[in-house]
């Protein structure tokens, strides 16, 4: 359990590291390339790790195909394909604002669905959070939002977040005997045969960069660290946690991916973003507390 508690606060940074690939992969590789691709190896990286446990345990999984395609659907096609298609048209601000909405509606969802208490300092902190949230993606100045207008690649955040909401609520609420690794890999195994389909017609219908060494760079990182490190951490912490205290980590990324991008871009964080980060992480504590 103390293990889990740590991970919050580290799943972002790996999780915010996706933000990045989306930005570096236009013009590189196809979105739907990226997914299957990243999720591809992913699976194989983890193959070695939980083979035998699959294996042993197939009687037990197998009749959950369906719950495994779903999941992946949700989790490594849409949550994947669509938020590296949706980063090539649209603004930061803008993806900041769609994903702050996120972990409320898990939250509030999880309570009411999955029968998960919510208290009132839990309540709060949810509050302070969403609030430093916005306060980062708006810069510190209000008057930016007036300026915020709606871009094509909108719809696929707005999915993307859509897709998160359910994908978190429906791992928490379909049970497993598997570890979450394992658990891990046969949802990404479901969602290699979802995103295979697509990816053909992507090829076919579009035109798509050549896949270079630069490509290959990008699906390996993403296949390793929003790949199986985030999803893996995050299946442990839902396990541990439940699903709406697990959903406050996506809070801490607007501050993370603000740190990774000026350690690997060089783009400098601002006195908002230590702001936002003084209204966030008294924040999570706030809802997180036993």
């Amino acid at each position: 359990m103390r293990s889990a508690w740590l991970l919050l606060w580290v799943v972002p940074a790996l999780w915010s590291s996706n933000y990045l690939i989306a930005r570096m992969a236009s013009g590189v590789i196809a979105p739907h390339q990226l997914a299957l691709g990243r999720w591809s190896l992913a699976l194989a990286l983890m193959l070695p790790f939980v083979a035998g446990e699959l294996r042993t345990r197939w009687d037990e999984w197998r009749c959950q195909w369906w719950q495994l395609l779903v999941l992946g659907g949700l989790g490594m096609w849409i949550c994947g394909a669509f938020v590296y298609q949706g980063g090539q048209g649209t603004s930061a601000v803008n993806i900041g604002l769609i994903y702050a909405v996120t972990p409320v509606v898990i939250a509030v969802a999880g309570a009411r669905l999955l029968h998960e208490r919510l208290l009132p300092a839990q309540v709060a902190g949810l509050v302070l959070a969403v609030v430093g949230v916005v306060f980062v993606v708006l810069r510190g100045d209000v008057q930016n939002l007036m300026h915020l207008r709606l871009l094509p690649g909108d719809g696929w955040i707005a999915a993307a977040a859509v897709s998160w909401v359910g994908y978190s609520l429906l791992l928490r609420h379909w049970t497993s005997t598997l570890s979450p690794l394992a658990r891990l890999a046969a949802i990404t195994g479901g969602g290699i045969v979802v995103l295979v389909p697509f990816t053909l017609a992507e090829a076919m219908l579009v035109d798509t960069p050549s896949i270079g060494g630069s490509a290959l760079v990008l699906v390996a990182v993403a296949a390793v660290v929003p790949g199986v490190l985030a999803y893996g951490a995050y299946s442990l912490l839902q396990r541990e946690l439940g699903a709406s205290r697990t959903a406050l980590l996506m809070y801490l990324t607007p501050v993370y991916g603000a740190l990774l991008a000026w350690a690997v871009i060089g783009e400098r964080p601002s006195w908002f973003h230590a702001a936002g980060a003084a209204l966030i992480l008294p924040g999570i504590w706030l809802a997180t507390r036993r």
